[in-house]
């Protein structure tokens, strides 16, 4: 599947994954990029960073304990459970988590919370998108079987790049952000159009998966996909009625 190795160098004696390249050049492109948008918006863009020195282990930590939960059985130890080198971590639980830390943080500095989620939107599809290509030097997350022209061969077989199609649509979806920013009327609607519109690429996208999480016979992302799409679509009802805070 792959022809990269994994490892991209050692520092003495230690292996650095492309894998944790890749997510950490997404976090840090998302950064950058949402700290720009505070600063179009007259904020200080020292509170975003202040918020993601939390935040963002928050993320790391929801990602790694969520697809934890849902394998156990594939650990024998604490020290492989926070093994994340090899791959392993659950967007959906790095979403949950990282928001809900804001939001405490947010609570506490009195912050406007929809207005600074909406600087943070198209910065946490980008570094999905970024990330999802760590899936593929990992050779995980793809699909099943295909004659599909695009199909990426393993062991002889030509099986769905599910890691392309997502990373594909995240960064359509991070474009379409990008320009509703300046267009937008009311703080909320662009996580909330992230919220929904993920949701739906990632639904379809899980459904030609063959690693995915499952509870009892239900695909878990499948599940939290319908959940985000209705939240979504409420959050765009109930934040509409306010307006432009």
């Amino acid at each position: 599947m792959s022809i990269i190795n994994p490892v991209a160098f050692e520092i003495f004696g230690i292996s650095i994954r492309w894998y944790g390249i890749l997510i950490g050049t997404g976090m840090l492109l998302g950064a950058l990029i949402a700290m720009r948008e505070a600063r179009r918006l007259n904020l200080n863009d020292e509170t975003l960073l202040d918020a993601l020195i939390i935040a963002l282990p928050a993320a790391i930590i929801g990602a790694r304990l969520y697809y934890v939960i849902f394998n156990l059985d594939m650990y024998d130890n604490f020290l492989d459970m926070i093994n994340i080198r090899e791959g392993g971590l659950a967007i959906h639980g790095g979403v949950l988590a990282g928001v809900g830390s804001f939001y405490i943080y947010s609570k506490i500095k009195k912050l406007d919370f929809w207005k600074w989620l909406d600087i943070a939107a198209p910065a946490i599809i980008l570094g999905q998108a970024i990330g999802r290509w760590g899936n593929y030097i990992n050779q995980e997350a793809h699909g099943g079987p295909t004659d599909l022209p695009w199909g990426i061969m393993i062991d002889g077989v030509k099986y769905h790049p599910t890691f392309l199609y997502e990373s594909i649509f995240n960064l359509l979806i991070f474009i379409f952000l990008m320009v509703m920013r300046k267009k937008k009327k009311f703080d909320g609607q662009l996580i909330a159009l992230y919220m929904i519109l993920y949701s739906i690429v990632r639904f379809f996208v899980e459904g030609l998966r063959t690693d995915s999480l499952y509870f009892g016979s239900i695909r878990v992302a499948q599940l939290i996909s319908i959940v985000l799409i209705v939240l979504g679509l409420g959050l765009m009802k109930w934040r509409s009625k306010k307006g432009i805070s």
